[in-house]
């Protein structure tokens, strides 16, 4: 090929692919899909769980091949696989899971595998400090460079990640669910974050189920589903009812709740929590007064708050995560015990925990083994697991929460993103329980694994059990009866249902005028 086919067209897009085409077996996972990335801009990708933009991020990141199809970074063909840094040199992807290495600094994982060296060849430790530091300088990343990865916040590692990208020269980045564990103010950063690297000839591939963050943040949206490509568009000219339109297939509408009735003073109270006092690990107070609320049967109430305000705090209290400084946690009238998981689960309490990957499920084991762990007692006695038991049981879940799958024997680290946090709340409904908590429910799945999560909510309710939900998600909030708002672990508002997005977005950020 000629210098003159490859040389870079200057009013082209920064990134194409085109023609893609990818096969795992019979499973098709791109089907003639592509995407054309404009310079300077942010590219937002999206589309349900399945619909192939895993895949496609990596053969645009040199991760995997296509099996037909081409990509190209400013007109030229990209490198060859093995060729590792030419990669890193066109495209960096900051995944929704951090891969800085927590035990080592902030300057070793800027510098991973290519440390400056002195005399002999050996480490020049302080010229790699130095070299961090300017680095992290250059694009105002306020996070000193002598620091361990583990003691830094999840937006600070991102940030770090994104500085990695960049010493690499890479130009594009692709960022992979990157709000998916920050709170409002943290989000916010981010974003002008990344308006500022725009301004200094970045451009971003963004990929989120969150479509209010595609018109706040995305110049350009690309739609797929089924594993191809479904329609591009600016944001100005595509409404969020025509992106959820091309990423279901109909025009399915935005979650909206329907109003509930008032329930009756005499409910039972199925969860009471009284003078909860709780302290965090890293020392701040985590609640700085105590909290007290209750949830009858056949309620959802909303803990609301960002990051901070103590909302996580509670739930993992409640269910036995956490033990207490002060305060009594009742359910149903019955005292846990404080600290005691297997004290929350002898109560039927059932329990959706913030972050799937570390602590909702356990990747090696089938979706029945892990849809089933909490009620051994139900699937044999003396402690034999009979499988027939577990299976039949596992298949009544996967059926009522409509997880894609062959069959219960599947690796539960098989499934989408969406379907692994059906199996994570299949579990929690496999005790039938009294009391679901949950905690940020539908964090990064799609708009129908969100319907089908929410709608697990109502039917849960519409069976007398009650519901607590622990998040800062607007729609999640939206399927409560009333919300509490803490900032700052202070209970700052409460509202009954049919409030406003602007008086409880005020509330969850302390403006309470």
């Amino acid at each position: 090929m000629s210098d003159a086919t490859t040389a870079p067209d200057p009013g082209g897009p920064l990134v194409e692919a085109v023609g893609i085409t990818k096969r795992y077996g019979t499973t098709v996972a791109l089907a003639d899909a592509g995407i054309r990335i404009t310079p300077g801009r942010t590219h937002a990708l999206v589309g349900r769980n399945g619909a192939g933009k895993s895949t496609l991020v990596n053969i645009i990141t040199g991760l995997q091949a296509a099996d037909a199809g081409e990509v190209r970074f400013e007109g030229r063909p990209a490198p060859p696989l093995a060729d590792r840094d030419g990669w890193r040199a066109r495209v960096a992807c900051v995944y929704q899971r951090s891969t800085v290495i927590p035990q080592l600094t902030v300057a070793e994982n800027l510098y991973l595998n290519r440390q400056a060296r002195g005399g002999r060849g050996l480490i020049s430790w302080a010229e790699m400090r130095r070299r961090a530091a300017e680095l992290l300088a250059t694009w105002s990343v306020d996070v000193d460079v002598n620091r361990l990865a583990a003691e830094l916040s999840v937006e600070q590692r991102q940030l770090v990640e994104i500085a990695r990208a960049l010493s690499f020269d890479a130009r594009f980045i692709v960022l992979d669910e990157p709000t998916a564990q920050l709170d409002g103010p943290a989000i916010k950063r981010l974003f002008e974050r990344m308006r500022d690297l725009q301004e200094r000839g970045i451009t971003f591939l963004y990929i989120s189920h969150h479509l209010e963050e595609i018109y706040a943040i995305c110049q350009d949206v690309t739609v797929y589903r089924d594993a191809r490509h479904i329609v591009t568009g600016p944001v100005a000219q595509l409404g969020p009812g025509e992106v959820v339109a091309a990423m279901t297939g109909d025009a399915v509408g935005l979650i909206s709740r329907s109003p509930r009735p008032v329930l009756p003073a005499d409910t039972p109270v199925v969860l009471e929590v009284t003078d909860l006092e709780i302290t965090s690990a890293a020392g701040p107070l985590a609640l700085a007064e105590r909290v007290s609320f209750r949830v009858r049967a056949g309620e959802v109430v909303g803990l609301a708050g960002g990051g901070g305000s103590g909302k996580r705090e509670i739930a993992e209290t409640v269910v036995g995560l956490r033990a207490p400084a002060g305060g009594e946690v009742t359910v149903r009238g019955r005292a846990l015990v404080p600290g005691s998981v297997p004290s929350a689960l002898a109560a039927g309490v059932g329990f959706v925990p913030q972050d799937r990957h570390h602590e909702g499920f356990v990747p090696a084991l089938s979706i029945a083994e892990n849809i089933t762990m909490t009620v051994p007692e139900r699937l044999g006695s003396r402690g034999i697991v009979v499988p027939r038991r577990r299976d039949e049981l596992a298949r009544r879940l996967i059926d009522e929460l409509a997880v894609k799958t062959p069959g219960p024997e599947l690796a539960v680290s098989a499934l989408s993103g969406g379907n692994q946090q059906k199996v994570v709340m299949g579990r929690a409904l496999a005790n039938d329980p009294g009391l679901l908590v949950l905690i940020q429910p539908t964090a990064g799945v799609d708009v129908r694994s969100k319907e089908t999560l929410l709608a697990v909510v109502d039917d849960v309710r519409g069976r007398g059990s009650a519901v607590l939900i622990a998040s800062d998600e607007l729609d999640d909030l939206r399927t409560c009866d009333r919300i509490v708002v803490l900032f700052q672990g202070r209970v700052v508002r409460e509202f009954a249902a049919g409030w406003s997005d602007h008086e409880v977005i005020a509330a969850m950020e302390g403006v309470t005028a």
